[in-house]
């Protein structure tokens, strides 16, 4: 998993030097999350951080999170009326901070939309850690459908069942029925189906 440390380091300067005016105002108040967190984007930039999948405002947005007190008060709210970059950073942040409290129904959430980056957000760290068995299990298949790769699913390791390798078997066999191709990376998560893929 990225680290605090790791985001911080591997910011531009001038993102940096926003985010520690910012980090001050959001330390004071968390609720300034509300005002600040929408212009994250314009003020530091969106482009591509140097830490895969991570952009910059991904980045400046998971670590105003870090800084506010009692921030879980805040995430359904950020959540609820942010833009779609605001919701990824908030599922982002979940695995940073203490979003115990509402964090399993913003994944649940993100999972139902069709969106890639929130569903592959939704199934981070946090993720792993926090969702129930069926959860888990409903949000690794909903990546699969959606073509997101497996790599990009926080826990696979320590979170695979029989359950789960019963809906993979179940999905290809689905695939290869209706004469679809199964993707390359459940084919190596499922090594048996290797000869059904043609």
């Amino acid at each position: 998993m990225t680290t605090v440390d790791e985001l911080r380091a591997a910011l531009p300067e001038p993102a940096s030097a926003w985010l520690a005016e910012a980090s001050a105002r959001v330390a004071a108040d968390a609720a300034s999350l509300r005002t600040v967190f929408p212009g994250v984007g314009r003020r530091c930039g969106r482009g591509p951080l140097g830490i895969p999948e991570w952009t910059v405002d991904d980045a400046v947005r998971v670590l105003l999170l870090v800084a506010a007190p009692d921030v879980a008060d805040e995430l359904p709210g950020l959540y609820r009326y942010g833009d779609a970059a605001e919701k990824r950073a908030v599922l982002r942040g979940l695995s940073f901070v203490d979003g115990t409290a509402s964090g399993q129904e913003l994944v649940a959430d993100a999972l139902r939309t069709n969106d890639t980056r929130l569903v592959t957000a939704a199934m981070g760290e946090y993720a792993a850690e926090h969702l129930d068995d069926s959860a888990y299990r409903h949000g690794v298949l909903k990546c699969v459908f959606m073509g997101i790769p497996l790599a990009a699913v926080a826990g696979l390791d320590r979170r695979t069942d029989d359950e789960l390798v019963r809906m993979m078997r179940s999905f290809a066999a689905e695939r290869a029925a209706a004469g679809r191709t199964v993707p390359a990376d459940l084919v190596a998560f499922v090594p048996e189906l290797s000869g059904e893929d043609s």
